[in-house]
């Protein structure tokens, strides 16, 4: 053994469980191959959420297929949320598969390599990834316990378990001191954090904890849920100076009805009242936030209050996708998928039409304005990086400072990402 190779789809919380992986093997005298070609070891992290997503899993499994029957040494492993609790069905599908490994699981790969190899693989799989960038994801709490009708989390990753204040600040400590400037807190629903520890701990705890961190210059967290957005998190944000004013807060839809039916426990209202609590507290926060269109029986009227919420609310960032059913959820169990493809489509494309247009709008007021940008690397010849506002900003004349936060004066507006370049001294 002596190459790997790592593909990750999904969201934030497959880059982390990736990332620990990646350090594991490293530390089991393994090296990164550029391609699952020229990899020994392969490992395809999966995400189920949409239809899409595993899709495009299925997609890369059967590419791997010839080059498992071309070197039947080749190890392949499936791990994340396509893997459930039994992997008998997924064994039969695709025998070209090694080993299966739920999300967090990564014994099974470590043990075969360990017993192929010849060594001891105990203590392997620590906190820290192999080669940690400007900024990393730390994760805080694992599993969800809201199970929306419409989501196979719950299914996938378990009952919500949060892990204690002192292992996550030890872990923020180590990072820091390898060079990483920036951490995201991260969560199925970050703002349950802490419910299931002793005494009175949330969210807001750890973010004081966090906070004095040599070495740390921000901290982000991922992805709230209206009903655990508690003031005193709020206030929090507010107070911290480096704790980022960019909040994810996903609504999902804008029709009551809907909202009943997907089990989100809030109402249009609600949602409208906490965003203005959240924007009166945090003066300038960008919000971002999730939503689905085509969820089971939405009709035009109620489509049209999700697309009234995005209007109203102007969010700087909006994540939509249609609505696909997932086995075993209680949606698929319950309810009819009855809104055609074809009328997902054109829902789609209207919220991202608007969306477009109001984030062309918000960002055209950040030109000429200077912000603060941590520039995290080099892509496809550019440098970029984050302004605190969570803005994408591809940076002229920052070559030489990837890895510090630097000042910027914005002369590009885009919907999707700002440019501009480092401002000198006056």
């Amino acid at each position: 053994m002596e190459d790997y190779y790592i593909w990750t789809i999904g969201c934030q919380m497959n880059v982390a469980d990736s990332e620990r992986l990646e350090s594991a093997l490293e530390q089991m005298g393994l090296g990164k191959a550029a391609t699952a070609k020229e990899a020994d070891v392969v490992v395809l992290n999966s995400c189920v959420v949409r239809q899409s997503a595993e899709d495009k899993v299925v997609g890369m499994l059967g590419h791997l297929k010839p080059m498992k029957q071309q070197d039947d040494e080749k190890v392949v492993a499936l791990m994340g949320c396509m893997v459930g609790p039994k992997a008998d069905t997924l064994e039969q599908r695709f025998p070209q598969v090694d080993v299966f490994m739920r999300p967090q699981q990564f014994t099974p790969l470590i043990d075969l390599l360990g017993d192929r190899m010849g060594i001891d693989p105990e203590g392997c799989i620590g906190p820290l990834t192999a080669r940690p960038n400007v900024t990393a994801y730390v994760p805080i709490i694992h599993g969800c316990d809201k199970f929306c009708t419409f989501c196979i989390i719950p299914y996938r990753r378990g009952r919500e378990a949060s892990r204690t204040i002192p292992d996550i600040v030890r872990e923020v400590e180590l990072l820091a001191a390898r060079g990483v400037r920036e951490v995201t807190l991260l969560g199925q629903n970050v703002d349950s954090y802490g419910h299931d520890l002793d005494g009175d701990v949330d969210l807001g705890h750890l973010l004081k904890a966090v906070h004095p961190i040599d070495g740390v210059e921000r901290i982000r967290f991922l992805t709230s849920h209206p009903n655990d957005m508690s003031d005193h998190i709020i206030d929090t944000v507010a107070e911290l100076p480096k704790v980022c004013e960019h909040i994810n807060l996903p609504f999902q839809a804008g029709d009551d009805e809907v909202l009943s039916r997907m089990k989100r426990e809030y109402t249009n209202d609600d949602y409208r009242r906490l965003v203005d609590r959240i924007r009166e507290r945090i003066p300038n926060v960008s919000m971002s936030t999730d939503l689905i269109v085509g969820f089971c029986g939405e009709t035009d009227e109620q489509f049209n209050r999700t697309l009234e919420m995005v209007r109203d609310v102007r969010f700087d960032k909006v994540h939509s996708a249609m609505y696909s059913t997932r086995n075993n959820t209680f949606a698929s169990r319950k309810y009819e998928d009855d809104v055609p493809q074809d009328e997902k489509k054109r829902r789609l494309t209207a919220i991202d039409e608007l969306q477009a247009t109001i984030q062309a709008e918000i960002n055209s007021k950040l030109k000429d304005e200077t912000l603060e940008v941590l520039l995290e690397g080099t892509k496809r010849g550019q440098v970029q990086g984050r302004s605190r506002s969570d803005k994408l900003v591809y940076v002229e004349g920052g070559e030489d400072a990837v890895g510090h936060t630097v000042p910027v004066k914005i002369e590009r507006a885009g919907p999707w990402s700002l440019g501009g370049r480092v401002a000198l001294a006056a």
